[in-house]
């Protein structure tokens, strides 16, 4: 019986690493052309970390808004991407004026 759950732990364990690897933020901005908006990619990459770290202390046991929080910051965290992209795109338009 013992066995049983040190595998399931290690189980558990892994597909979780190997889910979080997947769905962590990416931090892509350009820090040198969109510095604040590369600081608060960062920034959401943090919160997005202590969360996983409280879904931990707490043996993932919150409810469910734990996760929730974390699908609300992969969430801006596009929208930070979209909006660096969408100043890459006024930049070009901009050079030829």
């Amino acid at each position: 019986m013992t066995k049983t759950r040190l595998l399931s732990a290690v189980i558990g364990t892994v597909l979780f690493v190997a889910g979080y690897a997947l769905a962590q933020p990416k931090q892509d901005i350009s820090k040198g052309r969109h510095p604040n908006l590369a600081a608060a990619q960062r920034l959401t990459d943090q919160a997005y970390n202590k969360i996983v770290a409280a879904q931990e202390a707490n043996e993932f046991d919150l409810g469910g808004h734990a996760q929730k929080a974390k699908g609300l910051l992969e969430q801006a965290n596009n929208e930070l991407k979209q909006a660096a992209a969408a100043a890459n795109q006024n930049k070009g338009k901009n050079k030829g004026k």
